[in-house]
C-alpha cells in the first residue's frame, strides 16, 4: 500500500510518527508532505523522516484562504506521481481536496469541534472521519468514534517512555517543583476573535514562589519572560511534561498531552467548554481544569501545587484512563491498512476496538 501522510502543524508529527513506523515496518510506502509552521520541520528532521515541503499557508486570515488552492495544487504535483492508494491527514482541508482529485480514498482525523471552517471545507471530499468518542458535534455518514485521545497516538504506553535526561539539561532532578507555561500565538484561523492568559508577568511572579517557571511559547516574548524559555530539543518536550509539578497554558495539545502523562493540567482559554476531551479529562477523570478568567486559573493552581501527594493521586488517575482508552496508533494502523472493510466494521460494531486496548 502507499500512504500519503500530511502534517500541517507541529503536534501532527507526533500524532502520525508511530503510524508511520509502524506502517513501514509491514511494508508499506509512505510519503509525507508538509507545510511550514513553527517547529514542524525541525521535528521532522529530528525525527529523521524524509518529507515534501509544499510551502505555507501565511499568517493572516486572508493569506491562508488564498493559499488553500495554492497549497493544493503543490501537494496535487508533489504526489501525484507517487500514485497513493490512501490519504491520511489531521483536519487535512489539502489531503481530502487532492485525494478526491486522483480518485484516492482520504481518512482525516479531528478532535477540534470549534474548527468547523476548517471541517467544512473537507468534509465533502474525505472519505472518513476519525473522532474521539467524547467529540461533541455530529458530522454524519462519513464520522468514526473511537474511544480515546488524538495525543495518546504518541503518549500511550506502548510507545512512550518518559526519559529523565531532560532534566539534566536545564538543571533539574526529580524531586524539583517546576512548572510549565504554554503561549500560543492566536494566528490559527480557529483562533480568531479568542484569548487565554493575560498579565503574563504577574503570573509567572507568581508561580515562582512555589518553583522554577519555564516557558514555552509559538510567540514572541518580552525580555523579562525571554530569559524563562525552554531551550531543549522539541522531541523532549513530552518527557518534560512528565516530570513537570504542573502545566498551565492557553495551549489546547500540550494541555491534553499533560493530562495524558499525569501532570496536572490547567487550561485557560475563551473556547472552555467546545471540545469534548477537554470537558470529559476534567469531569470523568479529574486530570484537568479548565478556565476562562486567568484569575481562576491562578488560584488552582496554588492549591494544587502545595499538595504534597500531587504526583502519586494524578498518576493514578492517569492509570485509569489508560485502561479505559484503546491504543490510537494501534487503531489507526488497523483502520488504514484494512480500509473501507474497518470503516463498515467499527460503524455496525463500535465495540470491536476494544481490541485495542492496554492488556
Amino acid at each position: 500500500m502507499k500512504i500519503v501522510v500530511d502534517i500541517n502543524h507541529p503536534a501532527h508529527v507526533h500524532y502520525f510518527k508511530n503510524f508511520i513506523w509502524e506502517m513501514e515496518k509491514k511494508g508499506h510506502k509512505v510519503l509525507i508532505t508538509a507545510t511550514r509552521k513553527d517547529i514542524t520541520y525541525e521535528l521532522l528532521n529530528n525525527y529523521g523522516f524524509d518529507f515534501i515541503d509544499i510551502g505555507s499557508y501565511g499568517n493572516s486570515l486572508i493569506k491562508k484562504l488564498i493559499n488553500i488552492p495554492i497549497i493544493d495544487l503543490k501537494m496535487y504535483f508533489a504526489v501525484k506521481s507517487f500514485n497513493p492508494d490512501i490519504f491520511i491527514g489531521f483536519g487535512s482541508i489539502r489531503a481530502a481536496h487532492v485525494s478526491y482529485l486522483l480518485r484516492k480514498k482520504c481518512i482525516i482525523f479531528e478532535d477540534t469541534e470549534h474548527s468547523m471552517e476548517q471541517i467544512r471545507l473537507y468534509l465533502p471530499f474525505a472519505d472518513a472521519v476519525c473522532t474521539p468518542a467524547c467529540f461533541k458535534k455530529d458530522l454524519g455518514r462519513k464520522q468514526v468514534r473511537y474511544n480515546g485521545y488524538t495525543e495518546l497516538a504518541h503518549l500511550h504506553p506502548n510507545y512512550f517512555t518518559p526519559n529523565p535526561a531532560v532534566l539534566d539539561e536545564i538543571g533539574l532532578s526529580k524531586k524539583d517543583k517546576f512548572i510549565i507555561l504554554r503561549f500560543v500565538s492566536w494566528k490559527a484561523s480557529h483562533d480568531v476573535g479568542q484569548h487565554g492568559i493575560t498579565n503574563k508577568k504577574v503570573l509567572v511572579k507568581e508561580l515562582e514562589k512555589y518553583g522554577r517557571v519555564l516557558i514555552t511559547s509559538e510567540a514572541g516574548l518580552d525580555d523579562e519572560l525571554e530569559k524563562y524559555r525552554i531551550r531543549i530539543s522539541p522531541e523532549k518536550m513530552h518527557d518534560l511534561l512528565y516530570y513537570a509539578t504542573l502545566y498551565i497554558g492557553e495551549g489546547a495539545t500540550m494541555a491534553t498531552e499533560s493530562a495524558i502523562l499525569g501532570t496536572p493540567s490547567i487550561y485557560v482559554s475563551s473556547l472552555v467548554g467546545t471540545m469534548g476531551n477537554f470537558v470529559e479529562l476534567e469531569q470523568k477523570y479529574n486530570l484537568m481544569f479548565n478556565y476562562k478568567e486567568n484569575y481562576q486559573a491562578v488560584e488552582k493552581a496554588f492549591e494544587i501545587i502545595q499538595n504534597p501527594e500531587l504526583k502519586r493521586i494524578w498518576k493514578e488517575k492517569k492509570e485509569k484512563l489508560v485502561k479505559e482508552k484503546i491504543d490510537v496508533t494501534a487503531f489507526m494502523t488497523w483502520f488504514a491498512e484494512n480500509y473501507p472493510k474497518s470503516f463498515n466494521e467499527i460503524k455496525e460494531n463500535p465495540e470491536a476496538q476494544n481490541s485495542f486496548r492496554l492488556n
